[in-house]
């Protein structure tokens, strides 16, 4: 099963194995200084957990403030200690989709600096790509966020 959500005009699917929770969009507290696709901070059950804004991560517009805009909650590697929190702001995630991982076919392109986006399924809709989670953060951000240290160059 795939969680939908939407970038732009396009539909996008998650694995719903990798969710944690789906919720409505809460307040959150900025993080100064951090790159535009960090949302903030938010409090889930007594914790922070980073806020990523799907739309201005892929796209470089910041997700529309609508009733279907929601945070998912999504299990992320933290290098120092195992699975993390991460939220992800995205729009229209209110649908699921039932669907094999062997359903999804290779697109048959692969887009230079978005290694996140996987293969491709469709429905009477059209297409819909998954979003590779794990690939999701460049390493600026996951440095940003999950404390990383900083590879010598």
């Amino acid at each position: 099963m795939f969680l939908l959500v939407q970038l732009g005009k396009d539909r996008y699917a998650l694995d719903i194995g990798q969710v944690t929770a789906v919720l409505p969009r809460l307040d959150m507290k900025a993080v100064p200084r951090a790159p535009p696709a960090v949302a903030g901070l938010c409090n889930y059950r007594g914790a922070p957990v980073p806020v990523i804004d799907l739309s201005e991560l892929t796209l470089g517009r910041p997700a529309s403030s609508r009733l279907s805009t929601r945070i998912v909650l999504v299990h992320f590697p933290d290098p120092a200690g195992g699975p993390q929190l991460l939220g992800l702001l995205a729009e229209q995630a209110t649908q699921t989709l039932r669907r094999e991982p062997a359903d999804f076919v290779p697109a048959g392109v692969d887009p230079d600096g978005a290694s996140y986006l996987g293969p491709v399924t469709s429905d009477a809709r059209g297409l819909i790509q998954r979003i590779d989670v794990l690939r999701l953060l460049p390493a600026p951000v996951r440095e940003l966020l999950f404390n990383e240290p900083k590879q010598a160059s």
